[in-house]
């Protein structure tokens, strides 16, 4: 089997996910590839199916090779993360003053929680959402309450004023866990849409939180516009990190993002939550978002290919799935309830990821080909699949294929 020869990222001009081949890929051991038996195609969780950029690489060969495996230490990572934010999304008004490092971003949604928010408190999310939304809510003790999006799949005004009157009455010091860009859906929320989500929040007295970890993939065509930067916004937080833009999940190191009326929060943050990154993650992460823009280009333009391919390849095998083209991110949200498909989904809360029923199963069992089941992202996301698209064309097309197989076999009418 040959050695996975472009790991270093490739030359200058080529496409990211074409790099590395299925045998190249089995030979990783992360949960993408080791959930599954070695004849499913993992199309499920958010790894990408690339080498790392050659920047980031070389930052850790670095390290590797002095040995700076130590604590983490400095605003590099902030530093980093202001200028890429200048230069991307005109947000001139980012302050590395204002900014901390946490372990990842989840972890870091949990830690502003805990300090603008009491036990028992409501943590409003527009569902369908990210599962972990859920579960970390819950275990911090806080509960929550869905806002569906609209049947557009953007945030619906109406049911975030309502949810934000409910949370209100719920307790002292509610929330609101926004998603942008959104996951599962891949909508981009627009400038005034965040501004009518500081308005509402402002009138109900919830503070926000925005996740925007998916921020730096946001495809041609669309812009993405950071809450912090919106007016209205200014007592709101953000969370980011690189990795989902250049596949680092497996080094942790985020950043906690307080607006300018928030900052007195965040310096609340106990110096325990910054012991939680990884040195190596900081190091990765910094490298990205300073030296990594290049490769990022590339990847965009594979990941604008790839979901013009899907549209293609699902109108060909999969007529009766309906596609919502994602604005952003690298995910594909399936609409399949016309197939028919029982969507009975086992016990549990939303949120449990490792669950599969409905379509997914379906899927899984018969096309051999594992995607997220959408029961897990909450309220709205029954009889729905989402598909992680960041893969090669040849791979995304096997996948389709045998979906598309799977379906005559099991409803030939579909077809």
């Amino acid at each position: 089997m040959a050695a996975p020869s472009p790991a270093a990222g490739g030359s200058a001009a080529e496409n990211p996910l074409t790099l590395l081949t299925l045998d190249e890929l089995r030979q990783r051991t992360s949960v993408k590839w080791r959930m599954h038996s070695s004849d499913v195609l993992p199309l499920w969780v958010a790894e990408m199916d690339v080498p790392l950029a050659p920047p980031v690489a070389d930052a850790l060969r670095r390290a590797i090779d002095l040995g700076d495996t130590g604590y983490a230490y400095g605003r590099a990572y902030a530093e980093a993360l202001g200028d890429f934010a200048a230069r991307r999304w005109g947000w001139h008004s980012f302050r590395v003053d204002h900014a901390t490092v946490v372990p990842d971003v989840m972890m870091g949604i949990v830690e502003v929680l805990r300090l603008v928010t009491d036990p028992g408190d409501a943590v409003v999310v527009c569902s369908p959402v990210y599962p972990p939304f859920y579960a970390f809510v819950s275990h911090a003790g806080r509960q929550v309450i869905e806002a569906p999006l609209g049947p557009d799949l953007r945030m619906d005004p109406a049911a975030l004023d309502e949810a934000f009157r409910r949370a209100r009455a719920c307790g002292r010091r509610p929330a609101f866990l926004l998603c942008n860009p959104h996951n599962p859906t891949g909508v981009v929320h627009r400038r005034d849409e965040l501004e009518a989500v500081a308005e509402l929040a402002r009138r109900h007295g919830l503070r926000v939180i925005s996740d925007e970890i998916h921020a730096p993939l946001v495809l041609p065509g669309t812009h993405f516009t950071p809450y912090l930067t919106v007016v209205g916004a200014e007592n709101g937080f953000a969370l980011t990190s690189a990795s989902k833009a250049w596949n680092l999940a497996g080094l942790k190191a985020a950043l906690a993002v307080a607006g300018p009326q928030a900052a007195a929060d965040l310096d609340r943050m106990p110096e325990e939550v910054g012991h939680g990154p990884s040195h190596l993650g900081v190091i990765a992460h910094t490298a990205a978002f300073r030296a990594g823009g290049q490769w990022l280009d590339l990847l965009l333009d594979g990941l604008d290919a790839n979901r013009t391919l899907l549209e293609t390849l699902l109108t060909k095998h999969l007529p009766a799935v309906a596609y919502h083209r994602p604005e952003g991110t690298y995910l594909a949200w399936l609409d399949c309830t016309a197939l028919g498909i029982p969507t009975e989904q086992p016990d549990g809360e939303p949120g449990v990821a490792s669950e599969i029923a409905g379509p997914a199963q379906m899927f899984l069992d018969r096309a051999r080909v594992a995607l997220s089941s959408g029961h897990v992202f909450g309220t709205g996301g029954a009889g729905f699949v989402r598909l992680n698209f960041a893969t090669s064309p040849a791979i995304l097309t096997d996948a389709v294929t045998r979906m598309g197989r799977a379906v005559d076999e099991l409803h030939p009418s579909t077809s």
